[in-house]
Order: structure tokens, then C-alpha cells, then sequence
């Protein structure tokens, strides 16, 4: 008998969808259950894509006879019978049609081309394998909403930050000037996609005057970069004032400039100069250059308390300094550390030698002595008489001790 395949192609035109039918004539049965038809199974490999990609099926047999591969959609409608298109789809377009593989492509994928695709292979029975497509959504360019500007220092606002379209959830995180801070997540499904909210409460001070804040969305879909958006705060705070001086002790002829460095928003500028509390003398001498005040050439005149003020719409603030002009040939030399030296060690020597010679001193002269009295020598009229009179025994004569220390 000879083995012959029927095809019969019906070709009913409907809105993009051509229709082909495959007939299998029964005494050809015979055929398809041979021990090699058995064997023949297709092979595919689930996909995953991201929205606005293109999506490659392929369906391979390792042996075939000849038998004709078919893709379809989840939708059950047929993409290509080997290499013949059946919808009319613009995206969809034959990559490779053989014996043994039917690959083809989708190019500009949508989330609702994720599903069940199936690969047929037109054996009895018919044998087929089925490859899930999935379709990875990307997460929109997030959006900072709740940020006023100028803020003022004091205030509380709360920062928030949502990205939609992204299939799974997005992540959303938060940065303050590149170190990350953590704020209040909620997610929100919206058919297959999602919209990611963060939300980020602030009480803002001066320091947070031209702080940056970003949101950033990582996502699967995002695999070498991803989405971000950032605001830099603008916070008006009353200013407070500096004076830098550049020499540190002022002497008579020297060249001595004073700057006054304020500090607020807006910037308060012009500022004030003052000398104790009246206007600045001898304008000749005294330069005033925008925040500098310079001396040419001091001198004891120029004695007096400098007063630096600065003002904008929510405030004013003042600092001091305190000028004392001194003559170089007054002056004090350094101290002769030398000398000095000299004489310590001079009055450390002799204080030890004077404790050496007193404690030999004291060592000599501790020790006991006797003293005699003779016995009834109170009553003689004279030592002669004390003497004769006296007990000539000294053995037995009374003896007292003095300690001499």
C-alpha cells in the first residue's frame, strides 16, 4: 500500500483568522501507528518576556516522518500549520518551518498575549506539548507628588511616590541624597498590572535646604537599569551670621579683613556693618566691598566692637568681633625655655642636698646622756662644800635620761 497523507485546506476568511482544517482519511490509520510514529513527541520550553519584546516559540520532534507541527494561541486559534499562516497578525511571523521544527515569532508583545500556547503534531493520535508564555509588565517612570515649593523650616509634608503597569509588583525604595530611607509601601492590583505607592513623611529644617530626594522602582523587567525620579527640597529658613577674620592677633600696621559670612533663604544680602552699635569711621582707611571689611593699616583707633547684621523676610541676625589692636615692640619675647630649665634643676639640687645634710645631721645627734647630782648638795653654801658633802658612792646616785633629738 502506499502511505499517502490527505490535507484538506478549508479556508474560511473571518476578521484576521484564517481557518485550516486537517483530514486524516481512516484507512490511512495504519500509517501513524507504527512503531517510529509512536515514538514522536514535541518539545517545547515555556517563555518569558517582557511587554514590547519579541517572544521565539519553537516546537521540535527528534524524528518525523513527514508529519505536519502546528502552533495555536491560548485562545485554541491556530498561528502557523507548518509553514502555511493561518491569523492574520502582522506580529506573528515564521522563523523556521522543517520536518522536525516550527519556530515563529511575536514581536511586540502585550500582556494579553501571555498564556498557554500548544504545539501540535499531527499524528493518531495527535500528540502535542504546551509552553506557557509569560509576560513581565514594566513599571512606568514613578511620580513624586505631595513636594511644595519654597518650603518653610518647620513644616510637615509627606512624599509620595507611585509607579504603575509593572507585572509582578514593582519594589519602590527611596533615597536621601544616595542613602536609602524607608518609607510606608502599599501595592494596588489593577487587572494583571500593578501600581506601587510609597509614601515618605518629612519634618523639614534648614538642614534639608537643597537635599535630594529620589524614588526608585526596580523590577524584573528592568534588567540593566532602572526607572527614577528626584526632587531637591527648597527650604526658606531666617538666617544666622559668621565673621571670619584673617589674622588671628591684630598688631599696629598690619592688613586685617573681616568677612561676614551669613547663612539663610533667600540668601540675606546686602549686609550690615557697624562699630559699637554707630556707623563705621574713617571710610578712608576702612573698605567696605560687599561682605568684607577691610583694614589697610591698623592702628589703637581702630579698637572696638564690629557688628555684622543680616536680614531677609523671616528674620535678622547679627554677629560680633571684638577688635583689640596691640604694639608689636610691646610686646613680650618668647620665654627661654633654657633658662628656665637652668633654674629648676638649680633648685632641685640644692633642696635635695639641704634634706642629705639634715638627715645626717639628726642621725649624730640622737642618742642619751647622764647627769650626776650629788646627794644633800642643795643645802651647801658653795660647790666646795656641795662636794664634801656629796654620798662619793656614784654607783647608787639617781640617773636621769634626756633624749636629744
Amino acid at each position: 500500500m502506499t502511505n499517502v497523507f490527505y490535507q484538506i485546506h478549508y479556508k474560511i476568511f473571518c476578521p484576521n483568522v484564517t481557518f485550516i482544517i486537517a483530514w486524516f482519511p481512516n484507512e490511512m490509520s495504519g500509517f501513524h501507528s507504527t512503531k517510529r510514529s509512536q515514538g514522536q513527541f514535541p518539545i517545547v520550553q515555556n517563555m518569558t518576556v517582557t511587554e514590547g519584546g519579541i517572544a521565539n516559540l519553537t516546537c521540535r520532534v527528534e524524528h518525523n516522518d513527514n508529519t505536519s507541527l502546528q502552533w495555536s494561541n491560548p485562545a485554541q486559534q491556530t498561528l502557523f500549520f507548518g509553514d502555511k499562516k493561518a491569523l492574520r497578525d502582522n506580529r506573528i511571523e515564521l522563523v523556521r518551518a522543517t520536518s522536525q521544527e516550527l519556530t515563529i515569532s511575536i514581536s511586540e508583545v502585550t500582556l494579553a498575549d501571555e498564556g498557554m500556547y500548544t504545539c501540535s503534531l499531527f499524528t493518531m493520535p495527535v500528540k502535542t506539548a504546551k509552553a506557557f508564555l509569560t509576560v513581565l509588565g514594566v513599571p512606568k517612570k514613578p511620580e513624586i507628588n505631595g513636594l511644595t515649593k519654597p518650603l518653610l523650616e518647620g513644616d510637615q509634608i509627606t512624599l509620595t511616590c507611585v509607579t504603575s503597569g509593572s507585572k509582578p509588583a514593582a519594589d519602590v525604595r527611596w533615597f536621601k541624597n544616595e542613602k536609602e530611607v524607608k518609607g510606608a509601601k502599599e501595592v494596588n492590583a489593577s487587572g494583571k498590572t500593578f501600581t506601587v505607592k510609597s509614601s515618605l513623611q518629612l519634618l523639614v529644617n534648614r538642614h534639608d535646604d537643597g537635599v535630594a530626594y529620589t524614588c526608585r522602582v526596580d523590577h524584573v523587567s528592568l534588567t540593566a537599569t532602572h526607572e527614577e525620579t528626584t526632587q531637591v527640597l527648597e527650604v526658606h529658613y531666617a538666617p544666622y551670621v559668621e565673621i571670619k577674620h584673617s589674622i588671628p592677633a591684630p598688631l599696629e600696621g598690619q592688613y586685617l579683613k573681616l568677612e561676614c559670612v551669613p547663612h539663610g533663604n533667600p540668601s540675606p544680602d546686602p549686609v550690615l556693618w557697624t562699630k559699637d552699635g554707630g556707623e563705621l569711621p574713617d571710610l578712608d582707611r576702612v573698605i567696605v566691598e560687599g561682605r568684607e571689611l577691610t583694614f589697610m593699616s591698623l592702628n589703637k583707633t581702630d579698637n572696638g566692637t564690629y557688628r555684622c547684621e543680616a536680614t531677609n523676610h523671616l528674620g535678622t541676625s547679627q554677629a560680633e568681633y571684638k577688635l583689640v589692636v596691640k604694639d608689636p615692640n610691646a610686646l613680650p619675647g618668647p620665654p627661654d625655655h633654657a633658662l628656665i630649665g637652668g633654674i629648676v634643676a638649680v633648685v632641685v639640687f640644692a633642696t635635695l642636698c639641704l634634706i642629705i645634710v639634715l638627715g645626717r645631721y639628726l642621725a649624730r645627734h640622737k642618742g642619751t646622756y647622764l647627769t650626776n647630782e650629788a646627794k644633800g648638795a642643795d643645802d651647801a653654801p658653795d660647790a666646795d662644800t656641795a662636794i664634801i658633802n656629796a654620798d662619793g658612792n656614784h654607783a647608787h646616785a639617781e640617773e636621769k635620761k634626756e633624749y636629744f633629738i
